[in-house]
């Protein structure tokens, strides 16, 4: 399941160089991947409720091209490998001018809150790798 989600960017994601600082991307590539959970059809209650989440084992981001203020970006995110424990989602950045900006490659965890340690990758993810 590929998913597409949307933002523009506001002051306080700009840095002194002008363009939007590294450490927002991050936090962009996030929301976005909590949109594609709530499209699989969990949400983060539903995910605190089960006393379950998912922690960021491994994260490469390619940062290609600079986005400003004001850009409208678009971020696709979609399945790429599902493992026992953990899965890999591929995201890519566009501006409004259909412009690649950045793509990232997330290795994902399921993780039990209470045991604090990985377990099985639920079915309401797992469905959207076949």
């Amino acid at each position: 399941m590929e998913t597409i989600f949307t933002l523009q960017t506001q002051k306080e994601d700009i840095d002194l160089l002008g363009h939007v600082n590294n450490c927002r991307y991050v936090k962009f590539l996030e929301d976005a991947r909590v949109n594609w959970y709530e499209n699989c059809g969990i949400s983060l209650k539903d995910f605190q409720e089960m006393r379950i989440g998912t922690v960021v084992l491994k994260m490469e981001v390619l940062y290609r091209k600079e986005a400003k203020l004001g850009d409208h970006l678009k971020i696709i995110t979609r399945p790429d490998y599902l493992g026992n424990t953990s899965f890999v989602l591929k995201q890519d950045i566009y501006n409004q001018f259909d412009e690649h900006l950045t793509n990232a490659k997330v290795t994902m965890v399921m993780f039990d809150t209470i045991l604090r340690k990985g377990i099985k990758v639920i079915d309401q993810i797992a469905q959207n790798f076949r």
